[in-house]
């Protein structure tokens, strides 16, 4: 059971709220549709009932919110228009990060692929599906959690008649397997044929909850509306002289003084009712998907459903907060019958599958690579045919007007890239109701930045390295005797470099302000710190590693002394301090910005 209580947008301004005041359900083994026209707030409802959007009312799937469900993606799937994925991403790429998101095997990509009609288009790219393949892929997306409620917004808009077929035929065997299944489309002939019970919405009230027979009974066909006192009278009166006429008219009673004539005219029903001296109080033609608008609140009127009557009474939106105490008056069932909330499921479920899956799922990374490879090494060459610079410099391709050398440029573009596709592409967002911030995930990121800006740092010296070797021979080219602390400081600067991109990404939502972060470290720091450092001192660091071993307690060896001097030594370069504070500032606006949002960590 789906069950929407008080659902309220946050209003914008002076404007009303987009969604006031919804209570509906969608029952299990069957299809509601949630009808009305562009604009009526259909797929507000849809993201307020996935708290993605701020607004007050809860909604309970079986019993529980959505936060307290273990596992969100296999009690809901979701589409909401739009695959959440990198156009250059396979169907098969896409599929797998999104399982290693939800703790799916690898192997339900394929099967959910085969179960939409996808395959044999495992490789093709997700920007060059058309619309009825990328509908298809929407909801292997949803389907991929084995879910028991699904939650489309306009799955059928756009699609052919035999695409459309498929869908919803799809959409039954859903239902009868004993899910629940709830779409929103603006026409009311769809609702009327593919669905069990439809919700009908107006200007962001609910104006009508039939069932679909009902439906299509009162809201499809022309009808005469009348409201009279006199009901049975003028019901009796227009049968009889039908009849008489031999005219295929109906007349159905419906709740309080309403009358609903089909199959005949405003003017044949007033002389009717003029002829048999029935009072009419209201006469007029209904056609189509007709219904009366809810009123503004300062005609102290509330809205009114199909039917004309007064819509019912909806009860007061609880707060999000309110927890598994609302939910249990909510369904009903006591405390004994329904199971203990679990605290919800970390997402992604393995954020180091995840990120990986992520990282070589688009053309975007080997590109970068492919880019410092060749840049590195057409620079180092250039910088050792002048013969005044020095080797390590010349393996680092680092001339002395760029801030940066291209590896380091090329660690932190794709380090912004972790984070900034998460945000322009947001894969995780969508249906789950969370948003990528939780620390596993970072941690997972800066572990997977940092492998790939040593694998960076090691093929770019290895390619200027061959490339020198190749062009001017190996006889010019000698091994420095402080070769150890030189590879410590270049891989110390490609991660230093590959964190910054990271978490400038993460903090600010953008792959540029990534980027951004990872220039501001030579650019505006360095030269600060070599200003501060350079100054007189009358303090040294001379004996630090002792006296941390004293701190320590245990003893150490030698050689781990001597290692820990180095590492501090490149740490206490003017490069390695930038990028430690600017690492540790990110780091810490990081973990604010995580709390201030309420981010699920």
């Amino acid at each position: 059971m789906l069950q929407a209580i008080g659902l309220t947008s946050t209003p914008r301004r002076d404007r009303p709220p987009a969604v006031d005041d919804l209570t509906f359900e969608a029952r299990p083994g069957a299809v509601t549709a949630l009808l009305g026209p562009p604009g009526s707030g259909k797929t507000t409802t849809l993201r307020l009932m996935l708290d993605l959007d701020p607004g007050r009312g809860i909604t309970h799937f079986r019993g529980r919110p959505l936060h307290g469900v273990a596992h969100p993606s296999r009690e809901v799937g979701v589409f909401l228009g739009d695959v959440p994925g990198h156009p250059s991403r396979t169907l098969r790429g896409q599929l797998r990060m999104l399982g290693a998101a939800s703790g799916t095997p690898r192997a339900r990509a394929g099967e959910v692929l085969r179960a939409v009609g996808l395959a044999g288009l495992e490789g093709r790219r997700i920007g060059t599906l058309p619309l009825a393949a990328e509908r298809r892929l929407g909801l292997a997306c949803a389907l991929l959690g084995t879910p028991h409620a699904l939650l489309l917004d306009e799955p059928g808009a756009g699609l052919s008649l035999a695409d459309s077929a498929w869908l919803y035929e799809l959409l039954r065997a859903h239902a009868a397997g004993g899910g629940t299944v709830l779409y929103t489309t603006q026409d009311p002939k769809d609702a009327a044929r593919n669905a069990d019970r439809v919700v009908t919405l107006d200007r962001g009230r609910i104006v009508g909850d039939q069932d679909a027979t009902e439906f299509a009974r009162t809201r499809l066909r022309p009808r005469v509306a009348v409201r009279t006192p006199h009901v049975a009278r003028l019901a009796a009166a227009v049968t009889q002289e039908a009849r008489a006429a031999r005219r295929p008219v109906e007349v159905v009673a419906e709740n309080g003084n309403l009358l609903s004539v089909y199959g005949s005219d405003c003017a044949a029903v007033g002389d009717t009712a003029f002829r048999h001296g029935v009072v009419v109080h209201r006469l007029a033609d209904e056609i189509g998907d007709t219904a009366p608008a809810p009123r503004s609140q300062e005609d102290g009127a509330s809205a009114r459903d199909t039917s004309g009557q007064e819509a019912p009474q909806r009860p007061v939106p609880p707060s999000r907060d309110a927890g598994q105490a609302s939910g249990a008056t909510a369904t009903g069932d006591s405390a004994e019958e329904r199971p203990r909330a679990r605290k919800p499921a970390r997402s992604p479920s393995r954020p180091l599958r995840y990120e990986l899956h992520r990282l070589v799922g688009v053309p975007s990374t080997p590109l970068v690579v492919a880019m410092v490879l060749l840049v590195s090494a057409t620079l180092a060459l250039l910088l050792a045919r002048g013969g005044s610079a020095a080797l390590p410099v010349v393996l680092a391709g680092w001339p002395a007007i760029s801030p940066l050398p291209p590896a380091a440029l090329g660690a932190g573009l794709i380090g912004a890239f972790s984070f900034g596709e998460e945000y322009r592409y947001p894969a995780l967002t969508v249906g789950r109701g969370a948003v990528p911030r939780r620390l596993g995930l970072l941690f997972a990121k800066l572990v997977v930045a940092a492998a790939v800006a040593l694998g960076l740092g090691v093929l770019v010296a290895a390619a200027d390295l061959g490339a020198l070797r190749l062009v001017y021979g190996a006889e010019l080219i000698p091994v420095p005797s402080n070769w150890p602390s030189l590879c410590a400081s270049w891989l110390g600067l490609l991660v230093g470099c590959a964190w910054a991109g990271v978490l400038g990404a993460g903090v600010f939502r953008a792959a540029a302000a990534g980027v951004a972060a990872v220039l501001a470290v030579p650019v505006a720091f360095v030269p600060l710190l070599q200003q501060v450092l350079t100054g007189p001192s009358v303090r040294s660091v001379a004996g630090l590693p002792a006296r941390l071993r004293e701190i320590a307690g245990p003893q150490w060896s030698p050689g781990a002394d001597r290692w820990l001097a180095g590492a501090l030594r490149v740490v206490g370069q003017p490069a390695g301090v930038a990028l430690s504070l600017v690492l540790t500032g990110l780091l810490c606006a990081y973990v604010f910005t995580g709390l201030r949002r309420r981010a699920r960590w």
